[in-house]
């Protein structure tokens, strides 16, 4: 396998659930910054030009970040970070899916469209007008997650899952651009503390 990398919070994440998993693979870093992921010959790999994208042993690729893990999962199943029942799969997949759609994505788009617009603008459609309004609801939604998570060691119980690395590389990524956790959801601040000092943290950084 090869994992195609570039700087962000997406890339990130497959590298955080990689060294949770005790796997090193074969890495190349796609230039973002340049604008290496938008053309040739890394289009042909992934159409959506975005990172990461994994090759596997057969030359085929597969890219977003939820796939990239589920079939890691499969293939390397233990320590399990996504879940070794049905139940335990279920519930990790509902709260990876919670995350990405509530938080990740409008922080995401929050910093495409105000600090990073400069870079997204020429690649991608950008609403400037809606930033802080996404802002907003990524940090609304963090509200309402801290206080789901009141009592729990990590998203899911006590058990790490992948919700966990994808809301952490996104909040700590969000904490350099403008949008910085609120100290008032504090269960979501031990939480993120608890995660960063986790090796898998300072590994994929």
């Amino acid at each position: 396998m090869k994992l195609y990398q570039s700087i962000g919070p997406n890339p990130r994440a497959v590298n955080m659930f990689l060294a949770e998993k005790g796997l090193d693979v074969p890495r190349e870093r796609v230039d973002l910054m340049g604008g290496e992921n938008r053309r040739e010959p890394y289009l042909s790999k992934n159409p959506a030009g975005q990172t990461p994208a994994l090759e596997l042993d057969d030359g085929a690729v597969i890219s977003e970040i939820t796939t990239i893990c589920d079939y890691l999962e499969e293939v390397h199943p233990e320590p399990a970070l996504i879940g070794k029942t049905p139940e335990e799969r279920a519930e990790a997949r509902m709260w990876t899916r919670r995350v990405d759609l509530n938080l990740c994505e409008p922080m995401a788009n929050g910093f495409r469209f105000s600090q990073g617009l400069a870079l997204f603008q020429p690649r991608m459609l950008c609403l400037p007008e809606a930033a802080d309004g996404l802002k907003a609801i990524a940090q609304d939604r963090l509200t309402w997650l801290d206080g789901l998570i009141a009592g729990k060691t990590f998203i899911a119980g006590e058990r790490l899952t992948l919700a966990d690395i994808l809301l952490f590389c996104f909040l700590d990524f969000g904490a350099g651009v403008g949008q910085p956790l609120n100290p008032e959801n504090k269960t979501i601040t031990a939480w993120y503390e608890r995660m960063k000092a986790r090796p898998s943290a300072t590994a994929s950084a």
